[in-house]
């Protein structure tokens, strides 16, 4: 399997995706010898049935103007993406939809089922925060059934993103092995592949990180295994740290966690690395 078929999911409302998450998309397409395209919403926001409300504050007029407000940052990253992604030669389509801000999460998750991987960039601000990328994110990596590539929300770098360091989280878990096998058209392609595993900081049973090595060498690609000891920090914590060591350019993870009606119950690590990865990462469940 390779990535042929990539998607990147634009916010346009509270606050707009930064274009430098564009451009590090189409760095990730170029690298992976993909086409890319891009969704963003146009959001309709439900106006409250309250008489009272309309009379003093018009409600509908505002609500008509933050939609507007969304139409226009949709517009406006879709062109900025078609002209850089164009110019590049990744480009594949762009795409606007019009939905409910409810409803904005299971709009992208419907397109990325038919994708080969979906690209979200991550927001600033509260973790908890519902209608925002994170959230995005969360249902998406939960709910499409394919890899999903999260971008953190740092500034941009000074050079092009690449993935020619890519660390794998291995804990022997299902999840763990599902984002491997994955990954393995990012792990073939990368120049260094690094195993960790964060010991003593929960039970670990099942095959160690050098029998993956031994795993991945059938395939062709030559990894390393470090076994870090946790040292009274979190998984999310000791993976940050072995990050910066191996000078990763990606993290490959299980993500662990499940659905509820509209919640989602994340692990530590899943959350951890969520939030505040120092980089890309890539996550299957």
């Amino acid at each position: 399997m390779s990535f042929k078929d990539i998607l990147i999911a634009l916010t346009t409302y509270p606050e707009p995706t930064p274009a430098s998450a564009i451009d590090d998309a189409i760095s990730l397409a170029i690298a992976l010898e993909s086409r890319l395209s891009a969704i963003a919403c146009e959001v309709k926001i439900r106006v409250p049935g309250s008489i009272f409300g309309s009379a003093l504050l018009d409600v509908p007029a505002m609500a008509s103007t933050e939609a507007r407000k969304s139409l226009i940052n949709g517009e406006r990253l879709l062109a900025l993406f078609e002209s850089a992604a164009v110019k590049r030669g990744v480009f594949q389509d762009r795409i606007l939809e019009h939905c409910l801000t409810s409803e904005i999460a299971d709009v992208f998750v419907d397109h990325a089922r038919v994708r080969d991987l979906t690209i979200v960039p991550m927001t600033d601000g509260d973790f908890s925060a519902r209608f925002d990328a994170n959230w995005h994110a969360e249902s998406i990596i939960f709910g499409s059934g394919r890899p999903t590539i999260v971008l953190p929300p740092v500034p941009k770098r000074s050079d092009v993103m690449t993935m020619d360091t890519v660390v794998v989280a291995w804990d022997s878990s299902r999840p763990a092995a599902r984002a491997v096998a994955d990954s393995l058209p990012i792990l073939a392609k990368a120049k260094r592949t690094c195993i960790v595993t964060v010991a003593n900081e929960k039970p670990i049973r099942g095959r160690s990180g050098e029998d993956l090595v031994r795993h991945l060498a059938h395939h062709g690609i030559e990894a390393s295994f470090d076994a870090v000891n946790a040292a009274g920090r979190t998984i999310g914590e000791a993976l940050a740290s072995h990050i910066a060591v191996c000078e990763g350019d990606l993290l490959v993870m299980g993500a662990y966690g499940h659905a509820r009606i509209r919640e989602m119950v994340l692990g530590g690590a899943t959350k951890s690395m969520l939030a505040r990865s120092p980089v890309p990462v890539f996550f299957s469940h």
